[in-house]
């Protein structure tokens, strides 16, 4: 976190710096290019570009919108880059830039920076892009769809951006550049009313070849252009890369017919047949004679052949020196980033050992604080704790003895009560047992009589029915 918070200091103060050039990654929710959609007609981008692969990019220096690119994170090149011509300015430093949100989206850098300022503020850098090291012992150049010559300074700066560049030759650059600054200048300017009306797009077809088996050689450059002046027209142009001498012309339905199927680049009377067949004649004829212009100069002047012959030789001869010394810079230069990259690490590694010993001494402190103050906050509740503790224990003794001592002391209070209640309980119990004896003596005798009384009844009784019995009636009557 520390490392990532340094970082974007550090680029929030490089980008304070006079000339910084920034760029935004359209996101998908938003209309078109967002700022940037006034480089196309009626502010309306190219349609049939679809692929999830297209970013749309809204390039800007100053805060302020300098020209519209879409991307290709599969080809690592962009597709087309629409402008418009400014007015030429003289060529400065190139110092190119990368877009981070491509690599990472959740990036909050939301400015083109320089490659070798990132540091580890973008995750998976050159994962989507092309860089600069991609290039360094390939053979190409970084080619500029959009030409820094056609733009006035602070539109130039803004130009060299990898996600504007193309791998193409030395030669091939040379020319396309050439081409399309004489074109524009020569041909399509003049002859366009409103300056500011005129609308262009400079593209690129990828081709299955591959640099480093990372960014895609086009096959073919295309140039569209839109003047949507009262009287409007519209031409598209084509190169091949592999003849640096090719410069065909065709209208831009053709264009997009032949190398762009699907693709409607203008929107409105640009890509339509009502438009001024005049002025794209003019236009035509001021292309065509640039075109013969390069023809009849290598045709007709020797000595411009034999120079030529003597510079191939001689780059022919250089090639293997060149390429050597592209090979030596480009081992210098990794050697200075692994360096850096080295010292950064162990600068890391260092301010991060110092910040883990710091935070562990500052826990312990704070862990040792917090012990000692609850020993304190818990001395007092001890204390108090023992002294109610001592406090029941004597009465518990208390208690104790207490219960003993009228223990020991019912033992002989009970037998002396109990001694002295004799005499009172014997004394008293005489006039009962004499009632008792009285009335036991008195049932026996009642008992004696009752018995006599029934036995004297019985034999009475007895001797009265023998009588009866045996005696007659007679002299019973008698």
């Amino acid at each position: 976190e520390w490392t990532m918070k340094t970082s974007i200091v550090f680029l929030l103060c490089i980008s304070a710096f006079p000339g910084f050039s920034q760029g935004r990654v359209v996101r998908e929710d938003e209309t078109g290019f967002a700022e940037c959609n006034v480089f196309f007609p009626g502010q309306v981008p190219p349609e049939g570009f679809t692929e999830p692969f297209h970013v749309k990019i809204c390039q800007q220096y100053n805060k302020e919108p300098r020209f519209a690119t879409l991307y290709s994170t599969k080809d690592k090149i962009p597709l087309y880059s629409a402008f418009k011509f400014t007015k030429p300015a003289q060529s400065e430093e190139e110092n190119w830039l990368v877009e981070p949100q491509i690599d990472d989206p959740e990036n909050d850098l939301h400015e083109m920076v320089h490659e070798a300022d990132v540091g580890g503020a973008v995750a998976n850098l050159g994962a989507n892009q092309a860089l600069t090291s991609d290039y360094v012992g390939s053979g190409y150049e970084r080619g500029l769809l959009n030409p820094s010559l056609l733009n006035e300074e602070d539109f130039q700066v803004a130009t060299y951006t990898l996600t504007n560049a193309v791998p193409l030759s030395p030669a091939l650059s040379k020319s396309w550049h050439r081409d399309i600054g004489e074109v524009v200048e020569q041909a399509l300017i003049p002859h366009c009313s409103k300056m500011d009306h005129l609308y262009l797009l400079a593209g690129a077809i990828p081709s299955s070849v591959r640099v480093k088996g990372k960014m895609s050689v086009p096959e073919s450059l295309w140039l569209a252009a839109c003047c949507d002046a009262p009287e409007g027209w519209s031409l598209g142009l084509v190169k091949k890369t592999n003849d640096e001498n090719s410069l065909a012309d065709l209208t831009v339905r053709e264009l997009e017919k032949q190398f762009l199927p699907g693709v409607h680049l203008f929107k409105g009377k640009c890509g339509e047949d009502k438009q001024s067949q005049e002025k794209r004649e003019a236009v035509l004829q001021v292309v065509n004679q640039i075109r013969s212009g390069e023809q009849v100069g290598t045709s007709n002047n020797q000595e411009t052949k034999d120079s030529g012959w003597v510079r191939r030789v001689a780059g022919i001869i250089a090639t293997p020196f060149i390429k050597l010394l592209e090979l030596l810079i480009y081992i210098f230069v990794e050697l200075v980033k692994f360096v850096f990259y080295f010292l950064w690490l162990v600068v890391k590694r260092v301010v991060g050992t110092i910040l883990d010993g710091v935070l562990s001494l500052w826990n312990g402190m704070v862990s040792y604080l917090k012990a000692v103050s609850m020993v304190l906050i818990s001395i007092p509740y001890d204390v108090g704790r023992v002294i109610i503790n001592i406090i029941l224990g004597f009465l518990q003794i208390v208690q104790d003895v207490l219960s003993l001592t009228y223990r020991i002391l019912s033992i002989p209070v009970g037998f002396v009560l109990h001694l002295a209640a004799f005499p009172y309980h014997s004394i008293c119990a005489i006039p009962s047992v004499l009632k008792d004896v009285a009335t036991g003596i008195g049932g026996t005798f009642s008992l004696v009589i009752d018995a006599t009384a029934a036995i004297l009844h019985g034999f009475s009784y007895l001797a009265g029915h023998i009588v009866k019995r045996f005696v007659p009636k007679g002299s019973s009557d008698d």
